[in-house]
């Protein structure tokens, strides 16, 4: 049987691939009621929006609850990790752009 240590040490860089891909999975099965649930307050997210938005609220999350993550830590880090801020600031950007108010 597998165990949630060993799917995590298969890893891009420092990140481990079981971790992001188990985020994206659950935002794409919540996105319906999330979408949903926004509506509610006239607010239209399209479900791929979520997609979008998964790593930018994780990290959102992470800080909020301080569980400090390798990405969460690299993304608050001021001397580097540019190219990680730039792509999460690209999803933030992609995730808002399709957003309505009715």
């Amino acid at each position: 049987m597998f165990s949630i240590e060993y799917l995590r040490q298969f890893k891009i860089g420092e990140y481990a691939i079981f971790d992001i891909a188990i985020s994206f999975l659950g935002i794409y099965i919540l996105s319906p009621l999330l979408s949903n649930l926004f509506l509610k307050f006239k607010i239209v997210i399209p479900k791929t929006n979520w997609i979008y938005l998964t790593l930018p609220l994780s990290v959102v999350i992470h800080l909020l609850v301080r569980k400090v993550t390798p990405m969460t830590a690299n993304f608050i880090d001021p001397h580097g990790n540019y190219i990680l801020k730039l792509f999460i600031l690209v999803l933030f950007i992609l995730g808002i752009k399709g957003i309505k108010k009715i």
